[in-house]
């Protein structure tokens, strides 16, 4: 079959799918299935285990949801007692909070015959044990919490299984399930169908496929790590670690950069850096990385993906696992969530731009960023700012690209910035970026850890009778641990040049001459006259109101231009001394 001939593609309608199952798929927009979705479904639906390799957001959710709840329906109607027919395992809580999401998404249509419980949130299991009484239809958890419930015999599969998926399996063994899967395995069937998905086939997911697979089918799609270069455009902007935060003030503050933007930097402290620096210039953001609390988390990005605040701050998982300490110190290491992802996985709704303000440690970290933008058909943008020291890195990851999108032409391409036409934000985002010190940025991780307690669970009911303060669970809120200047918010005309004065939505006058004055009634009654003579066409009514519009409009000018400290001083020059 042509990959690229549309009359040979399978659409949903032809899988043989349940109508309250294309009723949501109408429903969520998806027109035609994705090319990893047209080829997963059949075959999951004619029971083969299934090794599914695709890039991110190629829609591999869909193309193991799909077929999982088809299968379900398809089962309940010869079964005689209500039963947990599939397992879904992923390696973060996120990831579990989104799969549950889109499972629910797809049963809107058939949710009383097709139930979906998450269990991936660190409970005592007792709290739980209620939810599985139930013996819902799926359920969708880590290997760790998994584990913990097939344990206690609160989750019971022994029996009941038919089809266990493991999303994102690369990233299992790097989170450190390993002997939590081996474990899972014991408590599963000796029959039973499996499907894997990964954006990588890796030796971790090699290993995992001969653990839980038999005689799979492997799907690998010929089709590059990242979007097309006509669909996701790669930039960079050579900049020193001074030059950086100029930068970002003013691509953010000008609209250089618009629609829903995440900001990467490579450990958690850059990311508090970060945010109280742009808040100063109130520029509202939030942070996400591994040492908030779940919930927290989920629910930033919640609230990112409805749209409450376009810039999101994050910070990658590698530059975290590296021991602080050596543990036979008594000063402890940082503490952090291992079952927490930020680059992976995280389904980012309609991100328009991907900025690196940190370069990426490797090219899969690249590839990662860059892939939470340009998701399914969507155009996207990756700006990378690189200093001297890393232009080798980038060249690196640039014949990476190459080959893996067949291109004979540099694809990370330079941005045209000049930072000389910004000379006049560079003083005050350098002045913002000293003020936020060590002890700031410490002072709002507390801060922030505070509010998360204070947004607890137990306030629900309280948020429920007084729905306006819930402004407070907003996750871009101002720490304010960095001396508030006012003034820092407003960007001043003269400072904006006049190339971008367009795209900052600022009005250039046009005038040059700013040092004349306004005239005298005489003057004007004059330079009306002449006025009066050239516009013989027009009434002298007309004529003298457009005359009177101008003259206010050119003292009005007049006024701003003297506003304006940089151009409007007057010297006289140095008085002698007598």
């Amino acid at each position: 079959m042509a990959e690229n001939d549309q009359k040979d593609i399978l659409n949903f309608h032809q899988m043989g799918l349940d109508d309250r199952i294309l009723k949501a798929i109408a429903k969520l927009g998806w027109l035609e299935p994705t090319l990893i979705q047209e080829r997963a479904i059949p075959l999951i639906l004619q029971n083969k285990d299934v090794l599914v390799r695709a890039r991110t957001g190629s829609g591999k959710t869909g193309a193991f949801a799909i077929p999982m709840i088809q299968k379900i329906i398809n089962m309940k109607q010869a079964a005689l007692m209500q039963e947990t027919k599939a397992l879904v395992l992923s390696p973060s809580k996120e990831l579990c909070n989104q799969l549950t999401k889109n499972i629910n998404e797809l049963t809107a249509k058939c949710s009383k015959d097709v139930r979906c419980v998450d269990i991936s949130d660190q409970l005592d299991p007792s709290i739980q044990e209620p939810l599985l009484a139930e013996r819902p239809d799926i359920v969708v958890a880590t290997p760790a919490r998994a584990l913990v419930h097939l344990k206690a015999k609160t989750l019971q599969l022994q029996t009941s299984l038919e089809l266990i998926i493991i999303d994102e399996a690369d990233l299992v063994f790097s989170f450190g399930y390993e002997e939590d899967m081996k474990a899972v395995l014991k408590y599963l069937p000796k029959l039973y169908q499996a499907v894997l998905a990964s954006a990588t086939l890796s030796e971790d997911v090699l290993s995992l496929k001969h653990l839980i697979l038999r005689n799979p089918v492997i799907l690998k799609l010929e089709e590059p790590a990242v979007a097309p270069v006509s669909q996701l455009a790669h930039y960079h902007i050579l900049a020193e670690e001074d030059e950086k935060s100029t930068i970002l003030y003013t691509l953010l503050k000008l609209n250089l950069v618009q629609g829903k933007t995440i900001i990467f930097v490579n450990t958690v402290d850059k990311c508090y850096k970060l945010k109280l620096y742009l808040e100063q210039f109130k520029i509202s953001t939030c942070v996400l990385n591994s040492e908030l609390p779940a919930k927290a988390r989920c629910h930033a990005v919640y609230q990112f993906n409805q749209g409450l605040y376009d810039v999101i701050i994050a910070s990658d998982e590698k530059a975290l696992e590296t021991p602080q300490i050596n543990s036979n110190n008594n000063t402890r290491k940082r503490k952090r969530d291992k079952e927490s992802g930020v680059s992976r996985g995280i389904d980012f709704q309609f991100v328009s731009n991907v900025i690196n303000f940190d370069f990426p440690l490797d090219i899969q970290c690249y590839v990662h960023r860059a892939g939470r933008t340009a998701r399914g058909k969507n155009q996207g943008t990756a700006l990378s700012f690189v200093s001297i020291r890393e232009q080798d890195h980038m060249n690196e990851v640039n014949e990476y690209l190459m080959t893996n999108l067949q291109e004979d032409d540099f694809i990370i391409k330079p941005y045209q910035f000049n930072l000389d036409e910004v000379k006049g934000f560079e003083y005050r985002a350098k002045d913002a970026w000293r003020s936020v010190t060590k002890i700031a940025v410490r002072e709002a991780r507390l801060k922030e850890i505070k509010q998360e307690i204070l947004n607890s669970q137990k306030l629900k009911n309280y948020f429920e009778d007084n729905p306006t303060d819930l402004e407070s669970l907003r996750h871009d809120r101002a720490l304010h641990t960095v001396r508030f200047q006012s003034h820092l918010a407003d960007v001043p005309d003269y400072i904006v040049p006049p190339a971008l004065k367009k795209l900052a939505k600022i009005e250039d006058d046009g005038t040059e001459d700013v040092n004349q004055e306004p005239i005298t009634d005489e003057e004007y009654n004059k330079q009306y006259e002449e006025y009066r003579i050239k516009s013989r066409s027009m009434s002298e009514v007309v004529a003298k109101k457009k005359y009177k519009e101008k003259r206010q409009g050119a003292e009005s000018t007049y006024r701003k231009k003297q506003a304006n400290p940089l151009i409007g001083m007057k010297f006289s020059g140095l008085k002698k001394k007598g």
